[in-house]
């Protein structure tokens, strides 16, 4: 079962009111977008998902509890195309969770999970043709070790790299698995799985996940009413990082502006940080998953 991680603090986050216009960019198992639908009596839910699976569990779980909601099959890259088409040009509030939900984690078949064998896919959209098969199986050395890196930060992505091109064809999560930990130092395997990050980097490249949240949470930025506001929901450093530093541009005053006494109010930032929030003991105690969640808040001033 999916438990959404920071659930209470999210929902604030976004101030919702009964009128309030909220787009959950990461429909999922409708954990968020059911408590906001709750809240929303007389205003309306846009929710993106690429999942049919889970969209269908959610269209179900929505529906018992009113009807002023849509379910855009499609990755919330499109986030400003898929509302054009819908007349919507501004909206109160904006969300993404950005960790993979448990049931996609748990389902062995999505090829998602190190703790389990199945054959390697990891696709968050099942119709696109790149999947964790491909990746592992067809890139050459130099590009594993640049996204074991980049993706992963993994610092055995050199002999983890060189492992796979070895015994390829890989074909199961668990072949993948013993791979690494046959090229990783023993001391390494005591830390953590040693797998953890070389599945993420691929999970990342498989999706384009790092550009596509780029492009995103500019979209989002823009189509944020004045006192609407933007949380992010993140899950590693490297989504954190992106986050924050879009985040910083957008609440900034220009540096060549910074020196005059009086800042002219069209030079004066549209956006505010309102904060980051991390998971309270209660919760780590008892979800597992919240333990590396970041909540980053953002709200539009002007």
């Amino acid at each position: 079962m999916h438990v959404s991680v920071l659930l209470k603090e999210s929902i604030d986050s976004l101030n919702l009111k009964e009128n309030s216009i909220i787009v959950d960019c990461t429909l999922g198992y409708a954990g968020h977008s059911s408590e906001i639908l709750k809240r929303i009596k007389k205003g309306y839910l846009y929710a993106f998902d690429q999942d049919s699976e889970a969209i269908k569990e959610s269209d179900k779980k929505l529906s018992k509890i009113n009807s002023n909601y849509k379910i855009i099959n499609s990755n919330f890259v499109n986030l400003k195309s898929e509302l054009d088409k819908l007349n919507v040009s501004e909206v109160d509030g904006i969300l993404y969770d950005l960790g993979v939900s448990s049931p996609q984690l748990d389902e062995k078949e999505r090829g998602f999970s190190f703790h389990q064998d199945a054959k390697l896919d990891m696709r968050m959209n099942q119709n696109q043709e790149l999947d964790a098969y491909y990746v592992v199986n067809n890139y050459e050395e130099k590009e594993l070790i640049n996204i074991f890196r980049k993706y992963g930060e993994e610092k055995y992505a050199t002999s983890i790299a060189k492992g796979i091109i070895k015994n390829r064809p890989i074909t199961t999560t668990l072949e993948l698995v013993e791979v690494i930990k046959n090229n990783v130092p023993f001391s390494y395997k005591k830390e953590k799985h040693p797998a953890r990050k070389v599945f993420q980097a691929i999970r990342i490249e498989v999706n384009d996940e790092l550009n596509i949240l780029e492009s995103s949470l500019k979209q989002a930025l823009n189509l944020i009413k004045v006192g609407g506001r933007v949380s992010v929901i993140t899950f590693h450093s490297l989504e954190d990082r992106i986050c924050k530093r879009i985040f910083d541009e957008a609440s900034k005053v220009d540096s060549s502006l910074k020196k005059l006494p009086i800042i002219p109010l069209e030079y004066q930032p549209k956006y505010k940080i309102i904060g980051s929030v991390t998971p309270k003991k209660e919760e780590l105690n008892n979800n597992n998953r919240a333990r590396s969640a970041k909540l980053r808040i953002i709200e539009r001033v002007r």
